[in-house]
C-alpha cells in the first residue's frame, strides 16, 4: 500500500486515453555542451540546441515511464512495440553525446519494461526484447571498440546492459554487466573516490554521485554484495553531505548535490533502512518512481 501512495503521488499526469506512439527516431542527432577541459561548465546555447534536438527520445521515455508506474501497461507496451517494430535508435549516432542518449534510454525503457512485462503479450514480448537486443548489442560493441579511460559513461552502458540482461534473461548481457562492474571497482581509489570524476572541477562530486547511480541499480539486478561498493557509496553519501573533501582534493568549490538516488537503491538492496524522507524521486532512465522497488532489484 505505502508504495501505491509513493506512486500516486509523484508529480507525473494522471491516467489519459493512449496517445498514438510517436515517429520512431532511428537516428540521434545530439552535440556536447561543456565549454572547458574538465567538462564543468556548461555552454547554455549548446545545451539549449541538444535539448531540442533530444527531446522526441527524451519525451517518448518519459512517456513510457509514466505509463508504466501509473497503471497504464497496455498504453506504455503500445509504443515500446511500436518502435520495437521499427527498430527505433539503430541508425546513425551524430556524436559520442548521441550514444550517450541512446543508453541512457535503453536503459530507461528496459527498467521500466520490467514493471509491465508481465502484461504484455508474446508477441510483445518478441519484438519489444528483441529490439532491446539488438540495442545492447550496439552499446556493447561502441563501448569496447572505445580506447582510452572510462568513467560514469561506461557504468551507464554497464547497467543498460544489464537491465536487457534481467527482463530477457539472457546471460550474455548480464556477464557484461558485471564486467563493467568489476572494471569500475577496479578504478576505485581507497576511499571511494572515482579519479575520473575527480577530474570534473566543480562538478566532480556531481559527477561521483552520477557515477554511483547506475552501479548500485548493476549490484542490486546482479545481487552483488562488495566490500568496495560499500566503500564507495560511503564516500559519496558522506562527501555530498560535507564536500570539503573534494574541495580539497579538486582545489574548486563544489555544486551542492544529493545521493538519495544511490542510497535508496543501495540501503534496500543492502537491506538498510531506507535514507531520510524528502522528495519524491523520480527518474525515467533508472525506470521512474525510485520509491517504488524495481522488479529487477534484488531486495533484502
Amino acid at each position: 500500500m505505502k508504495y501505491l501512495l509513493i506512486a500516486l503521488a509523484l508529480a507525473a499526469p494522471a491516467s489519459h486515453a493512449c496517445d498514438a506512439p510517436p515517429p520512431a527516431r532511428s537516428d540521434i542527432d545530439a552535440n556536447s555542451y561543456y565549454s572547458d577541459q574538465h567538462h564543468s561548465v556548461i555552454d547554455p546555447v549548446l545545451r539549449a540546441r541538444n535539448i531540442a534536438n533530444t527531446k522526441p527520445v527524451e519525451d517518448f521515455l518519459s512517456q513510457v515511464a509514466r505509463d508504466a508506474n501509473q497503471g497504464d501497461a497496455a498504453c506504455a507496451l503500445t509504443w515500446l512495440n511500436s518502435w520495437a517494430g521499427q527498430q527505433a535508435m539503430l541508425g546513425k549516432m551524430s556524436s559520442e553525446q548521441a550514444y550517450y542518449v541512446r543508453k541512457w534510454t535503453l536503459g530507461g525503457l528496459a527498467l521500466n519494461y520490467a514493471r509491465i512485462r508481465q502484461q504484455a503479450t508474446p508477441a510483445q514480448r518478441a519484438a519489444i526484447e528483441s529490439w532491446f537486443k539488438a540495442l545492447a548489442d550496439a552499446t556493447m560493441v561502441h563501448a569496447d571498440a572505445k580506447k582510452g579511460g572510462r568513467n560514469n559513461h561506461y557504468y551507464w552502458e554497464g547497467l543498460a546492459v544489464t537491465a536487457v540482461g534481467g527482463v530477457t534473461g539472457d546471460a550474455r548481457y548480464l556477464d557484461w554487466g558485471r564486467k563493467v562492474f568489476e572494471h569500475a571497482m577496479g578504478q576505485m581509489a581507497a576511499d571511494g573516490a572515482l579519479p575520473a570524476e575527480m577530474e570534473r572541477a566543480g562538478k566532480a562530486l556531481h559527477y561521483q554521485v552520477y557515477a554511483a547511480t547506475p552501479l548500485v541499480m548493476i549490484a542490486s539486478i546482479l545481487d552483488l554484495h562488495d566490500a568496495r561498493l560499500d566503500t564507495l557509496v560511503a564516500f559519496t553519501v558522506a562527501s555530498s553531505a560535507d564536500p570539503s573533501g573534494i574541495v580539497r582534493r579538486t582545489g574548486v568549490e563544489q555544486e551542492p548535490v544529493g545521493s538519495r538516488e544511490v542510497t535508496i537503491v543501495y540501503n534496500r538492496h543492502e537491506g538498510k533502512p531506507p535514507p531520510p524522507a524528502g522528495k519524491a524521486l523520480w527518474q525515467p532512465r533508472l525506470g521512474g518512481a525510485l520509491e517504488v522497488p524495481n522488479p529487477l532489484e534484488h531486495l533484502q
